[in-house]
């Protein structure tokens, strides 16, 4: 097997590495075995923190709907069902732009919320009635085995 000295790329390799490593605490930017272990971490790290960015921003979002909501007497559950029963298709990245940037556009969404919830409640209702009946009828209704 041929002796590989790998000079100008092992150069290359570690100066990458350090470049990396600029600006890092001590020891950690300067020689290269601490200084790949912390941009190994810091790689780490910032691979789950792509991943916890979507997360922080839709809680962000939801706080944000949640509070315009309830300026207008409705929490961010009721709402975001009044929505879904009114047929708006906004996410909650536009809600909370909405809720921030004119509030009488969400003050508008609210209402329409509000109303949605009002009918499905009342076709609930009638649903309820309706199921009762036929429990009724079903009980007064004679067997076939008797």
């Amino acid at each position: 097997m041929p002796r590989v000295k790998r000079g100008t790329v092992r150069r290359a390799k570690r100066k990458k590495l350090l470049g990396l490593a600029k600006g890092y605490y001590a020891n950690k930017s300067k020689l290269y075995r601490a200084a790949k272990e912390s941009v190994d971490t810091a790689l780490k790290y910032a691979f789950v923190g792509r991943r916890r960015k979507k997360r922080d921003f839709r809680r962000l979002w939801v706080v944000r709907i949640n509070a315009a909501a309830r300026e207008h007497g409705l929490t961010y559950g009721q709402l975001i069902n009044g929505l879904k029963n009114a047929g708006v298709t906004l996410d909650r990245k536009s809600l909370s732009e909405l809720a921030i940037a004119s509030p009488s556009a969400f003050a508008s969404l609210a209402q329409q919320a509000k109303n949605a919830a009002k009918v499905a409640v009342k076709a609930a209702k009638s649903a309820a009635q309706e199921t009762r009946a036929a429990g009724k009828e079903a009980k007064t209704r004679p067997s076939a085995r008797a």
